[in-house]
Parts: C-alpha cells; structure tokens; sequence
C-alpha cells in the first residue's frame, strides 16, 4: 500500500511527465507550497538554469505580509515572480502544479501570474 508522500510524488512526476512531452521549449513556472511559505521559479529545462524566482520569504514580500500561508501572499509571489520574468524576457511558460491541486493558493499564484503579463 502506498502512503501519502509516494502518492504525491506519484502525481507531481505524471504532471511534470505531461509538461515535458508537450509543452518542451517553453520555460516552466513550478510552485512549492509548504504549511508555512510558498515558491515559485521559473525554469529553462533546456539550459538547466532558473530564469526567475519569487516566495514568500523574500525581503520585498515579508515586511508587506501578515503571513506566509495564504491565499493573498500567494497571490503577492506570483505578481512577483511574473515581474521578473518578464524582465527577464520570458512572456509565455507552462505552469507546472507538481502534485498539488490547482486549487486555493497554487491557484491564487496562477491568477496573480496570469493577471501580471504571464501566459500560460
């Protein structure tokens, strides 16, 4: 019987199986939620390298915010991480949710990204 870590890591590596067979050449946004923050980068599968990255963590962000946890940080990281992606020249990337549900904060990060100039 399987237990929830190996059921997660089961779905986060179909997603991403689907990401690459697909979507190839275009940069992916990945999200990592812990119970206390939550992450975000975009990556270059082909160059290995990570073009942006934003979480909750960061300076710019954890002055502003009342915690780390919720819908609204979510929502701060992904604005953010889309700024500077942008700046970075990435306009169009694949949104990768790992093994999380598109739902709730993973969602609030995708809307924010969407509404700050990302298209996925």
């Amino acid at each position: 019987m399987l237990n929830n870590k190996k059921l997660f890591e089961r779905r986060k590596r179909r997603t991403r199986h689907r990401l690459r067979k697909v979507e190839r050449i275009k940069p992916r946004l990945s999200v990592f939620r812990s119970s206390k923050h939550i992450y975000a980068q975009v990556i270059d599968d082909l160059e290995g390298k990570t073009v942006a990255a934003a979480s909750t963590i960061d300076k710019d962000l954890r002055e502003s915010l009342k915690t780390g946890a919720d819908r609204e940080a979510a929502a701060q990281v992904g604005k953010l991480v889309a700024e500077r992606a942008k700046s970075a020249g990435v306009e169009t990337v694949v949104f990768d949710r790992g093994g999380y549900l598109y739902h709730g904060r993973v969602k609030a990060l995708g809307d924010a990204a969407r509404e700050a100039g990302l298209k996925f």
